[in-house]
């Protein structure tokens, strides 16, 4: 076999949104592999050292279809992390988010109908959000309750996993939604910033600031490491013929009172810094909270693992802490 044969055999796997904290993530953890890498992103993706993977750095706006359609060519695979960044409350506000949130799925679904037949659909894996089903009915949730999305981030998540599952149901892709619990882990300061609350968390109890809850702390969350939240995507891709057609959930199926949690960031915080340590307090929620900000979610995502052999490896204690040693300037560890 020629080295051109040898390339064209090799999967072409395409991460839309490659650049961000998710995506950097699983950029690393599919480098090791002997595959070509597509990495697409507005700003130019950095390429882990010594990849195995031949890299292909893109930049493109992926709402304009023309470099959407571009950048799916010739794809095996597509993961697709690309979401408005206004944030939960301001969507609806927005005029870009619905295009982003959902016409870049809708567009990408128009791709690969058009090339329907050509060779075996490709798998999209999706990246939603647990909170997509709204304020859960007990927890943890397990996938099989009823979605009513209660804000107009998760309405859009929604209404873009809702096109993945059509499509897949006409056989144009192998579509998989997974629906992330809360993701946290800055493990270098010099990497993608961490959005998340932890992350946020650490940098307030830096700066001094006392670290507020709009509850009484019982409230349990769901925390799953960035790193391995790569590795489902992963995992997604390897038994993407067992998986299409619906959402997995993913996590940890542990519930962390916030309180909790934010006392242990105050203290991680005052032990690396010498500082003193951060009161923790409850304060009332902002106009704007949503039912979802005041209740548990967890997660169990035993579905997923017994399907693809998926588990968390990344203990919130070891997340936590690596989180406040990069923020604070120790000396990164792994």
């Amino acid at each position: 076999m020629s080295s051109r044969e040898s390339r064209a055999a090799q999967p072409l796997v395409t991460i839309l949104g490659s650049s961000g904290f998710v995506g950097s993530a699983i950029v690393a953890a599919l480098s090791d592999r002997p595959i070509r890498l597509r990495v697409v992103a507005r700003r130019p993706t950095p390429v882990p050292p010594h990849a195995r993977a031949r890299i292909e750095v893109r930049t493109a706006d992926l709402t304009e279809p023309v470099d959407l359609r571009g950048v799916l060519a010739g794809s095996d695979a597509v993961i697709h992390l690309v979401k408005d960044s206004a944030g939960w409350r301001g969507v609806e506000q927005t005029p870009r988010s619905e295009r982003v949130n959902v016409g870049v799925m809708r567009d990408l679904l128009d791709h690969f109908r058009a090339h329907a037949g050509c060779g075996p659909p490709p798998a999209v894996v999706f990246a939603g959000s647990s909170s997509q089903v709204g304020v859960p009915p007990a927890v943890p949730v397990d996938g099989s309750e009823p979605d009513r999305p209660d804000t107009p981030y998760d309405r859009q998540k929604q209404a873009a996993e809702e096109l993945l599952a059509a499509a897949t149901a006409e056989g144009a892709v192998r579509g998989i939604t997974l629906r992330l619990s809360t993701v946290f882990g800055q493990d270098s300061a010099s990497g993608p910033p961490d959005p998340g609350v932890l992350t946020t968390m650490v940098r307030r109890a830096i700066a001094g600031e006392a670290l507020t809850m709009w509850h009484d702390g019982t409230v349990l969350r769901d925390f799953v490491h960035v790193r391995d939240v790569a590795a489902a995507f992963v995992a997604a891709i390897d038994h993407a013929a067992a998986l299409s057609g619906r959402h997995w959930l993913i996590g940890t199926g542990r519930g962390e009172r916030l309180r909790d949690v934010f006392g242990r960031v105050a203290e991680l915080v005052a032990a690396y810094t010498g500082k003193p340590e951060v009161p923790v307090r409850s304060v009332p929620p902002p106009d704007d909270a949503v039912p979802t900000d005041l209740c548990s979610m967890v997660v169990d995502s035993s579905a997923f693992r017994a399907v693809t052999g998926w588990r968390p490896e990344t203990t919130l204690a070891e997340g936590l802490e690596r989180t406040v040693a990069a923020l604070t300037g120790a000396p990164e560890t792994e």
